[in-house]
């Protein structure tokens, strides 16, 4: 814990690249962990995030995502959040780069937060185009199963990069530019293994920064890492006397 509060102080550029195992200290599902969504008997979690499925059937989204992404109101940022905002307020910390979608970290207080598999906190019909935002959709869900657009009637989508849709290239080239910069860069709670954002730390490497890991099971990039560490809780504990 000593070494990586001193790598962390010492880092000319520390970023920061969360998954959904952080959240899990927020009370909220996973997805690939061992009581993941992908684990579940009564999900389908390829069916709720697919594109060509949600313009199907959009109730199957809506009901199952009700659970986890439309009460987020209730949930409150975790340990790993807020000491990453505060590690960010205290200067150690320069972005934090996320495949989650809970919208958590500016919730803590990060700033500057990429979010390369979308967010929830915009909404659009897909026939016109109105862009709505999260408050309310979740509004028209406490009526409706699926919400609709008020000037069209046009199915309504949160601005989650689905299955067979492209990820935001923007987030995507701010995403690689961070990682590249990084001297240091904390992977947390992610299972590297959805593309091309697992990708990510081999910039960090190639740039000849050093790659830390925090994540209970394995992942296919911990033969490059520094040090891999398994309790998140642990790590954060100890960040949390840096001052």
């Amino acid at each position: 814990m000593e070494r990586l509060k001193d790598q962390i102080k010492n880092a000319r550029y520390c970023v920061a690249f969360t998954g959904a195992g952080i959240s899990t200290l927020a009370g909220i599902r996973d997805f690939r962990g061992k009581n993941g969504i992908y684990k579940s008997s009564d999900i389908d979690a390829d069916k709720i995030f697919s594109l060509s499925y949600f313009k199907k059937d959009p109730a199957y989204f809506y009901t199952h995502a009700r659970d986890f992404i439309y009460d987020l109101d209730a949930k409150e940022p975790g340990l790993v959040h807020t000491e990453l905002a505060r590690l960010e307020q205290m200067g150690w910390i320069k972005a934090v780069i996320t495949q989650n979608i809970d919208m958590l970290h500016q919730k803590a207080g990060s700033k500057n937060v990429i979010e390369i598999h979308g967010s929830p906190s915009c909404h659009h019909c897909l026939q016109c185009g109105k862009t709505y935002t999260y408050a309310e959709v979740a509004g028209m869900l406490d009526k409706v199963t699926v919400p609709h657009c008020d000037v069209c009637n046009g199915l309504i989508k949160p601005d989650i990069i689905f299955f067979e849709e492209m990820l935001d290239e923007t987030a995507v080239d701010r995403a690689t530019a961070e990682a590249a910069k990084a001297d240091l860069l904390l992977i947390l709670g992610s299972s590297l293994v959805v593309q091309p954002a697992a990708s990510l730390p081999l910039y960090t490497r190639q740039n000849g920064g050093a790659i830390i890991i925090v994540n209970d099971s394995k992942t296919p990039l911990d033969y490059l890492a520094e040090a891999r560490y398994g309790d998140l809780e642990l790590v954060f504990n100890a960040t949390a006397e840096l001052k």
